[in-house]
């Protein structure tokens, strides 16, 4: 099936989902606390099988329930995306025992998730993580040292999947400098340029472990977001997730499929501030006419389309290639995050353009959208990072051979 059409089925159930989401899901989110988890939210996704739908999937169709969700209710497309970026590892790469105990709880939306990558020294440059992962020798395992921060989630979360450095790789080599140590994982989270990569270890760690703390952080959009401190916590064998010393690889192959479900995300967003706008202009009176009919609007509104539309595009295409094993996935995955959250900022910000001081109220639709849309240009790789991987991946390939009389 073309990444570009989608079928008679598929079209039924994202607007299902659409109006699922601002019937049942919607009302919840409002009654949310701002900077706190909405556990009755995450319940709701569970109960509707939304969170099970998270592992059952392909990345197309995580896109078309990111998309689908975030046109009504970001809330609740939100609390989705974190409930699998955090629980992904474990589906992938824990053991039976940690699969076990934990994804039949976050499935059924009573166990939150969190995905600590992020610290205070290590954002767009994920290969400088600093949290310490020390060799504990009454038990075999480690302690953790250090601070996670910007974390979704925390510290609320039931468990996280963390990052930490452990040293060398447990097979003796070293992943390579640009965090590529298995190509089908692909680049580093934030273009990787240090060496900085190897030996870093995922680890499954329930919240409730003893020296973990963390605080909440005041945030542009009332998400709830924080930090996570380790003063000694212990880890053991049973806590890895996948092979000591080759966390990155856990970390890319999570990115790696989030990143094209993160531009539909924004493509959601976009296409909720073009519906809106498309329904002021029609009707609001404007020279003798309405706003629609001055020649600079409707191209305004046009431009907004074209853009959300390839947007739109260029994520599917790279869902579906996920979904087939390319190999270029990296390179797809990040041009679909780069032009569909450059697109929503665009689109959102014209909106509000063209609704004027409406626009800004508290609680008007654009007013909400304008403060969600900004963080999506930067985390999980900002705009910067995904142009970075970008050029590494088209310079990885081998250069085409100019044809017979082309010009040199």
């Amino acid at each position: 099936m073309p990444a570009f059409s989608l079928d008679p089925e598929q079209t039924t159930w994202c607007a299902r989902l659409r109006t699922l989401a601002a019937e049942r899901l919607r009302p919840l989110a409002d009654k949310g606390e701002p900077g706190r988890v909405n556990r009755p939210l995450v319940a709701a996704l569970g109960e509707l099988g939304l969170l099970a739908r998270l592992f059952d999937s392909g990345a197309l169709e995580l896109c078309l329930m990111r998309e689908s969700l975030a046109h009504a209710c970001t809330e609740a497309e939100t609390a989705l995306a974190l409930q699998g970026l955090g629980a992904h590892p474990v589906a992938a790469f824990g053991t039976p025992e940690q699969r076990g105990r934990w994804l039949p709880e976050v499935v059924a939306g009573r166990a939150v998730a969190a995905f600590a990558l992020s610290e205070p020294g290590a954002g767009s440059d994920a290969a400088a993580l600093a949290l310490e992962a020390v060799p504990d020798p009454e038990t075999g395992g480690w302690r953790l040292h250090g601070e996670k921060r910007w974390i979704s989630n925390a510290p609320e979360a039931d468990f996280a999947t963390v990052f930490a450095r452990t040293g060398d790789r447990a097979d003796g080599t070293r992943d390579r400098a640009d965090g590529t140590g298995d190509r089908a994982d692909g680049p580093a989270a934030d273009a990787g340029t240090r060496s900085g990569s190897r030996g870093v270890t995922a680890f499954l760690v329930p919240v409730d472990r003893p020296g973990l703390s963390g605080q909440a952080l005041d945030m542009l959009a009332p998400h709830a977001i924080g930090s996570l401190v380790f003063d000694g916590v212990r880890v053991g064998p049973e806590d890895v997730l996948g092979e000591p010393g080759r966390g990155f690889r856990v970390a890319m192959h999570t990115l790696n499929l989030f990143r094209p479900s993160v531009g539909a995300f924004a493509v959601g967003m976009a296409q909720a501030a073009l519906d809106a706008t498309l329904a002021h202009t029609a009707a609001r009176p404007a020279f003798g006419g309405v706003l629609a009919d001055l020649q600079a609007v409707a191209h305004q509104v046009a431009e907004m389309a074209t853009r959300t539309e390839a947007a739109r595009l260029l994520v599917y295409a790279a869902a579906e290639a996920y979904d087939r094993g390319d190999p270029d996935v990296p390179r797809r995955a990040a041009m679909a995050k780069l032009l569909a959250t450059e697109t929503a900022q665009y689109v959102v910000d014209a909106a509000v353009q063209l609704h004027g001081a409406r626009a800004l109220q508290r609680g008007h639709l654009l007013e909400h959208l304008y403060r969600e849309v900004r963080a999506p240009r930067i985390y999980e790789g900002a705009t910067e990072v995904q142009r970075t991987i970008i050029a590494k991946e088209l310079y990885r390939q081998p250069p085409t051979a100019p044809t017979a009389g082309a010009p040199s």
